[in-house]
């Protein structure tokens, strides 16, 4: 009863402690937000279990936060911020901001289908994981319409992440990612990056601090109307990965 379902989410608050929250990161997204939080919410009601949604908006010039408040969805929040502060501190107020047992980060563009969110939770729920990613080079993954470029770029990268800074994750820039509650709250806390390269600080987080990490296939398309500047950001992840490395050194991390 997928439609049943969707109506109860959407119009009933629920009282338990969510199973499941899912954060999505907005900065000035109004071509798509609201297709994209229509797809999971009408998945994930489905499933059978409680979960809440908060669109963490990163200070958009446009009317985003006026269409997702329209919405009036009774398990979705808005979280607002004064002015925009980059990608991953949109991430890092949802992550903190979440109350569910699991963690979901995901791109607002739905890149990577909702539908792969139950690859990521049975890792975390029945394998005992701390941390899952969705990766668009574990075997098995289904990689569409990425430019030359960018698989040119991602491959350097994936070298330098695995052999310079011991990072045992083949993908860490796919936004699709699991956490367990502790593992969000201690990981996005110690979160130093704002930028689009927080994901690798926070994986080398995970990594330094034991936490045990999945990487499992999923499907990933490039999906029209991205926002990232392939060589800008290319030049920022260096110099993050720099910082990085730099912060551990410093014992920023302890």
């Amino acid at each position: 009863m997928p439609y049943e379902n969707y109506a109860k989410w959407k119009t009933e608050a629920i009282q338990a402690e969510p199973k499941l929250s899912i954060v999505i990161p907005a900065y000035n997204e109004r071509e798509r937000i609201v297709a994209t939080i229509g797809a999971i919410a009408s998945h994930v009601s489905d499933l059978g279990f409680p979960w809440e949604l908060l669109i963490a908006d990163d200070g958009s010039k446009d009317d985003t936060v006026e269409l997702c408040e329209d919405l009036q969805l009774a398990n979705m929040r808005v979280l607002k911020a004064p002015k925009n502060g980059g990608k991953g501190s949109a991430v890092q107020r949802g992550m903190l901001a979440a109350r569910g047992k699991y963690v979901l980060f995901a791109d607002a563009d739905n890149s990577t289908p909702i539908e792969e969110v139950s690859k990521l939770l049975n890792k975390l729920e029945k394998d005992g994981f701390d941390v899952a990613l969705g990766s668009r080079a574990a075997e098995g993954a289904e990689e569409g319409k990425k430019s030359l470029l960018r698989k040119i770029l991602s491959g350097g990268l994936r070298w330098m992440v695995k052999y310079i800074f011991f990072i045992p994750v083949k993908d860490t820039q796919c936004g699709f990612k699991m956490y367990t509650h502790e593992a969000a709250q201690k990981l996005h806390t110690k979160q130093t990056i704002m930028g689009f390269s927080f994901d690798l600080e926070i994986l080398y987080l995970a990594s330094k601090y034991g936490y045990k990490i999945a990487e499992v296939p999923v499907a990933w398309i490039d999906a029209p109307g991205s926002k990232v500047d392939t060589r800008k950001e290319v030049q920022r992840f260096l110099r993050d990965l720099m910082k990085v490395k730099m912060n551990d050194l410093k014992g920023v991390y302890r």
